[in-house]
């Protein structure tokens, strides 16, 4: 089963993904297993094969939060889901898989 991990603070965009998600699992047949709370769920020892991360948000961006999670995790494939171009090469030194500028 492909555990997949959402971090966004865009409530709108969070359902998106997970309806985009719901319908690719339906089509394809496949087991997914989506995981709304990511820092909780990191902290209680959940590892991911897929991680959709914002850059943008309160706090701490995604780019640090990405680094931080590199350093318990170096397999998982993060994906950028931002409204900003800015951070796209630094993405790449935290080892993205890519880089998805919203709308999606």
């Amino acid at each position: 089963m492909t555990r997949i991990a959402f971090c966004d603070d865009d409530a709108a965009l969070l359902h998106q993904m997970q309806d985009f998600l719901e319908q690719y699992r339906t089509l394809r047949g496949v087991q997914l297993e989506l995981f709304m709370e990511l820092l909780a769920d990191i902290e209680a020892g959940v590892r991911f094969d897929v991680l959709f991360l914002d850059v943008l948000m309160p706090g701490i961006n995604g780019i640090n939060a990405a680094r931080e999670i590199r350093r318990y995790d170096t397999a998982v494939q993060i994906i950028f889901v931002t409204s900003s171009s800015e951070f796209a090469v630094q993405s790449y030194v935290v080892g993205a898989y890519y880089y998805q500028l919203k709308p999606i």
